[in-house]
């Protein structure tokens, strides 16, 4: 069924399609909708659940954690600064191996206090032991749902997932979405059945003390589990698109980049924009193109490679700073590449912070700057872009 709604209710039905038995939340700017509406649906009778009213982030997920171990499918929501109060939760789920999901709104983090939009959040969260994947429209973010749910449940996986989805741009914007078919849903997403629950009739210890002898094992299963995610993420990706009809690619996706000179890697709502522009500039003979990266992590290294190995310059454009040195999908592209045969000149760039608006003419400009990199040495391989001229 495809309507106009605002993308925050849409997330919304996405996560009662997939029927959690726990939502545990708290409210904060711009992710609220997303919680008001689910609340809605459960006085409704649209979704049957425990819905769980808390006193801030840290205890939202963390009574996710009692219902995960406890045998339940469990969802929360937040954003920036309730992202940084889940900090140390983050790696209690991930260590426990419990599969829960989160949409983290994307928002800059004070201070200075701002509202507004950028990636830093959960790129600071990229450590933690979470999957993370971006979504560049609200109707990838609303099928990422039970994709997910999926990947995260999966026996060989067990790890919990974010989907990023840019605030205020995706979560209240109204747009034409497809909404999910439940019985498709049910068809894709089986139910949840855990392994290894709290049984007082089969007692088992989770998050247990590790000492030195076996705490670098614990780390060593978890890092594995990331990497079969990868293979995983793709498997659940084309199983989507055979029954809703709908794909994004696997880890990337990409745009334009068969004959490409300059190519453009990022990830979320920037792909749009940014593909608005290729076309543009490819109507004047600019060979440019895009690759979207999709999971962040785990990182698609291998799959890069094969994207941008015939590049001139990449030009990685990205919404977060990395204070003292330049940003973290520069960072990470650079050392996928290092030990590779692939030499290509890359160059970064540091957009949209705290929500600045990046349109068509701040893309072209990048492309320029990209561009002179073929035929010259790199003058500055990383950029704070669109500074104001008084603080330069």
């Amino acid at each position: 069924m495809r309507r106009v709604v605002e993308g925050s209710y849409a997330i919304a039905d996405a996560v009662r399609c997939c029927s959690p038995d726990v939502v545990s939340v708290y409210p904060i700017t711009p992710q609220t909708h997303i919680v008001e509406h689910l609340s809605e649906f459960v006085a409704d009778g649209k979704l049957d659940c425990e819905y769980i009213n808390v006193e801030s982030e840290f205890s939202s997920l963390s009574s996710l954690i009692g219902a995960s171990v406890a045998g339940a499918r469990t969802y929360t929501s937040t954003t920036s600064q309730g992202l940084a109060l889940m900090f140390e939760v983050l790696y209690n789920v991930s260590g426990m191996r419990l599969p829960i999901v989160m949409t983290t709104v994307n928002r800059a983090l004070s201070a200075p206090l701002s509202i507004w939009n950028d990636q830093q959040d959960a790129l600071g969260a990229r450590d933690s032991g979470w999957i993370q994947i971006y979504a560049e429209n609200v109707q990838e973010a609303i099928d990422l749902t039970p994709q997910l749910y999926k990947i995260s449940e999966d026996p060989k996986i067990l790890t919990p997932s974010m989907s990023c989805m840019d605030g205020f741009i995706l979560t209240h914007v109204y747009e034409p979405v497809d909404f999910l078919d439940e019985e498709k849903v049910k068809e894709f997403l089986p139910p949840f059945r855990p392994e290894y629950v709290l049984d007082p009739k089969n007692p088992k210890t989770f998050g247990a003390f590790a000492d030195p002898s076996w705490f670098t094992e614990f780390k060593y299963l978890q890092f594995q589990a990331m990497e079969r995610a990868k293979k995983k993420i793709t498997e659940v990706s084309k199983e989507f698109e055979e029954i809703f009809g709908r794909g994004y690619g696997g880890l990337i996706d990409t745009y334009a980049t068969e004959d490409a000179e300059v190519v453009l890697v990022t990830m979320g709502s920037i792909v749009g924009t940014i593909k608005e522009a290729i076309d543009e500039l490819r109507r004047e003979g600019v060979k440019v193109g895009l690759v979207k990266i999709r999971s962040y992590r785990p990182f698609p290294t291998e799959d890069l490679k094969v994207a941008l190995k015939d590049a001139n310059v990449i030009a990685v454009i990205e919404k977060d700073v990395s204070m003292g040195y330049e940003s973290a999908l520069l960072t990470d592209l650079k050392g996928a590449f290092y030990n590779s045969s692939i030499r290509t000149p890359i160059i970064g760039f540091a957009v949209g912070l705290g929500g600045r608006d990046i349109g068509i003419k701040h893309i072209r400009t990048m492309v320029e700057k990209a561009s002179k990199v073929k035929d010259a040495r790199i003058e500055s391989e990383f950029e704070i872009f669109d500074v104001k001229p008084e603080c330069l």
